[in-house]
């Protein structure tokens, strides 16, 4: 039977939303992957960075230009080791840039995808997938890599009509 999982990064606390910063105890990512998990019954990995992003909006996206200027590799909390085990991989990230936040990077980068099928989704607040969909096909090297999914930031929570048939529609083709 065929495995599914999904890969993601998400930034609670300050967020821009709809024009305005809000505070969220759940990033508007983990909402849509949560939302993927259960519609293909997927298996949840979250990626986080060792020392924890700000939760100010600005000294957030200070840190993350930094990075993405940079192109570190931040620490993680804990690095997915393998995939063997999946067929399918849903790798989710807010759109930071224009691509995935450099954590994304870190974890990705020690896995093989070679033969997996991956699905991209991102959340943002206008700037879509940027360039991040052609950042997953290098990065996953070896793996079929689907249309990815955008899903405006504001929207996460009522966004199932999109993101399910999306999700189911990635782990059947």
């Amino acid at each position: 039977m065929a495995k599914s999982l999904v890969i993601y990064f998400s930034h609670r606390g300050e967020n821009y939303w709809n024009g305005s910063i809000k505070n969220l105890v759940k990033g508007n990512t983990e909402i849509v992957a949560e939302m993927i998990a259960e519609a293909v019954h997927a298996d949840l990995f979250e990626v986080e960075r060792a020392k924890p992003y700000p939760v100010s909006y600005d000294a957030c996206t200070k840190e993350a230009q930094e990075e993405a200027r940079a192109k570190a590799r931040p620490e993680l909390v804990y690095g997915l080791e393998s995939i063997d085990e999946y067929d399918t991989i849903f790798i989710g990230y807010p759109n930071w840039w224009g691509t995935m936040p450099m954590p994304m990077f870190a974890q990705l980068e020690r896995l093989n995808f070679t033969g997996k099928r991956v699905a991209p989704f991102c959340t943002h607040e206008g700037s879509g997938l940027g360039k991040s969909e052609k950042d997953v096909r290098t990065v996953c090297a070896g793996a079929e890599v689907v249309k990815g999914l955008a899903i405006k930031g504001a929207e996460a929570a009522e966004s199932a009509q999109y993101v399910i048939p999306w999700a189911r529609a990635a782990v059947q083709d």
